[in-house]
């Protein structure tokens, strides 16, 4: 092909918050394709909070992303060319290719995208990675049932907005914990959470929680961890689930914080505590798709997206993301 890939590599490992100086834009040929590969040209970029663990040297679940190579990442682009019998050129794909303007993908390992069920950026958003996290975390392992009050930090964000909505069809209460009052505003007047605080302004974060959660907690979704997690913990009911999805507090600290020792809640109160991972429900994401889908399409289930222009501000957009800059589901769009 006569274009160039554009990309964008991870250039030094950061110390703390990432910086511009953590990236590098580069050029390079775009790679001939092998037998059962796809070449995609990308039009949206994801980034995400787990991107951050994985600059550093790797985590438990995926290994880190090494110097001078692609950083990671979830996008979506037209297929220009095709080895693989399940895609043609034209048809709309995502695939884990990274911040490039180009990536290669194996057909197995890319999804085609619907462009009926919505624009194709939701698939990196609402019927995407995101969708699939709020749905199973929420569904499979916080249990919400009827009545109940559920709790989510990193509430306006791509996962905790959609946590609070799905609460809200299984018919539970909904309350956020939130960084700005305008995303406070947002959640509880848009998205119809019961309410909602900020948790930069709140003094104290257990006298803001109290008088939302009359009745205590039942489930909580936790994006965050820390300080926000230690005052949930002390409100939480006998028999609450907590729903380990982030820890975004927590992943550019030099060193571990250290919080309150609430280990004997869980005895006293019989709470359950599991993290997970959207990939353990790999083999169900076809239930997921159809039920966020149809949410959306019966107007249930409202998003929004967030979009930075521009390849080259792929680091920008994702450090303020980290920093809670962004409402709903944080994009770049690439072309």
């Amino acid at each position: 092909m006569s274009e160039e890939n554009r990309r964008i590599v991870l250039a030094s490992r950061p110390q703390g918050v990432p910086t511009g100086d953590n990236f590098r834009l580069e050029t390079a040929p775009i790679p001939d394709l092998q037998e059962g590969e796809i070449l995609i040209r990308t039009r949206f970029l994801s980034v995400d909070p787990y991107m951050r663990g994985r600059m550093n040297s790797g985590a438990s679940y995926a290994p880190g992303v090494e110097l001078d190579e692609v950083m990671v990442g979830g996008a979506v682009g037209d297929v220009v060319a095709s080895r693989h019998p399940d895609f043609s050129e034209g048809d709309v794909a995502q695939a884990s290719i990274g911040w490039q303007s180009h990536g290669v993908a194996r057909g197995e390992e890319a999804h085609k995208v619907d462009p009926r069920l919505g624009p194709i950026s939701t698939a990196l958003g609402v019927l995407g990675m995101p969708g699939m996290t709020a749905y199973f975390g929420l569904l499979d392992v916080g249990q919400p049932r009827a009545g109940e009050t559920v709790v989510v930090s990193g509430a306006a964000g791509a996962v905790g907005s959609l946590v609070g909505q799905i609460a809200q069809i299984k018919g539970c209460r909904a309350v956020g914990v939130a960084g700005s009052d305008a995303k406070v505003d947002y959640i509880c007047n848009e998205l119809g959470f019961a309410g909602g605080f900020n948790y930069k302004t709140a003094a104290d974060y257990g006298e803001a929680l109290a008088p939302l959660c009359p009745d205590g907690i039942d489930v909580y979704f936790d994006n965050v961890g820390g300080s926000i997690s230690d005052a949930v913990f002390l409100q939480l009911n006998t028999g609450a689930r907590i729903s380990v999805c982030g820890q975004i507090s927590q992943y550019n600290l030099k060193r571990p914080e250290r919080g309150l020792r609430q280990t004997w809640l869980f005895i006293t109160k019989r709470l359950s505590m599991r993290g997970f991972l959207v990939f353990d429900f790999a083999e169900r994401y076809a239930e997921a798709l159809r039920a966020l889908a149809g949410w959306v399409q019966e107007g249930k289930l409202s998003y929004r997206e967030d979009v930075v222009d521009g390849l080259e501000n792929a680091p920008a957009a994702f450090i303020g993301m980290l920093q809670g800059d962004n409402t709903g589901k944080r994009l770049v769009r690439v072309a």
